[in-house]
């Protein structure tokens, strides 16, 4: 079934983008207007993001988010086949920040959010960074999505690592110059295993093991922002939050994480992935 699918979709990702676009707009209609795909979880992570915007605000960027959400999948397929110059012409990056770390020997740590088009970030901070990038991916319940996933992000050498099988995946690495990459604005199992932060003005639950790890091996840590120029071009933008992990206080680096993900957010409203429940959990 995989050699199917994978083939089936490389033939797909052969086709030029623009016509790729005309596909994703189709897959909009049918996604939005449809099936009207957790449209209501958007609307109501909107209304808490931005009370102060109008409905008809939010609506527009409820549609833009959508027309996104549809161009990130479409994006992703184009990895399959996308040659090396494309990555490099239609993603850019100011990574100074990450190459004077480099420079002075130290490994770190990459926090980043679920901003489009991350697969895309993967690939460029891969081929423009000097570190060997490590990307922490949660596995697939499907075999064959978790193997197509695995292929495309590994494409242009970076190496995968399962979250639930961290410290043993890490090992080959340990002695290395690596950084280390973590989508950081994943929602806990639960409430008691989060740091509660100021998120949007709601307490909100992070991950606790992102800044731990960062904290116990004294890391350096930068946070990537995305912009997007127009449609199939991005921007990232390398930002040290620490230069050692190990000094800051129990919840502290999470908090500035957490802040430069929502300036983030607010320069790119439709950019964030609105579709999943950032404030499912509550604070007991």
């Amino acid at each position: 079934m995989y050699y199917f699918v994978f083939a089936l979709l490389y033939l797909l990702s052969l086709l030029p983008l623009r016509v790729l676009y005309l596909l994703s707009d189709f897959f909009y209609v049918l996604v939005y207007y449809i099936i009207r795909y957790r449209r209501t979880v958007v609307a109501a992570n909107l209304l808490i993001a931005f009370p102060e915007k109008s409905a008809a605000e939010r609506r527009t960027i409820e549609k833009q988010y959508f027309h996104r959400f549809c161009d990130n999948w479409i994006e992703s397929i184009k990895l399959l086949s996308i040659p090396e110059k494309d990555i490099r012409k239609r993603v850019t990056a100011d990574l100074t920040a990450l190459e004077a770390l480099h420079a002075t020997g130290r490994s770190c740590h990459i926090l980043l959010g679920h901003m489009f088009n991350w697969e895309w970030g993967n690939a460029l901070v891969t081929l423009a960074s000097k570190y060997q990038l490590l990307c922490v991916y949660a596995p697939q319940s499907s075999k064959v999505v978790d193997r197509l996933f695995l292929h495309l992000r590994r494409r242009f050498g970076s190496v995968l690592l399962p979250f639930n099988d961290m410290r043993r995946a890490m090992l080959p690495y340990r002695h290395s110059q690596f950084a280390l990459a973590l989508m950081a604005d994943q929602s806990p199992p639960g409430p008691e295993k989060a740091y509660w932060i100021d998120f949007f003005g709601r307490p909100t639950a992070f991950l606790q093991g992102p800044e731990r790890g960062a904290r116990l091996g004294k890391m350096p840590v930068v946070f990537l922002t995305f912009t997007r120029p127009r449609r199939g071009y991005y921007h990232m933008q390398a930002t040290l939050l620490t230069d050692n992990a190990g000094e800051t206080k129990e919840a502290g680096l999470t908090t500035v994480y957490a802040h430069a993900l929502a300036a983030n957010i607010r320069q790119n409203p439709a950019g964030y992935l609105w579709s999943h429940r950032r404030w499912k959990l509550v604070k007991e």
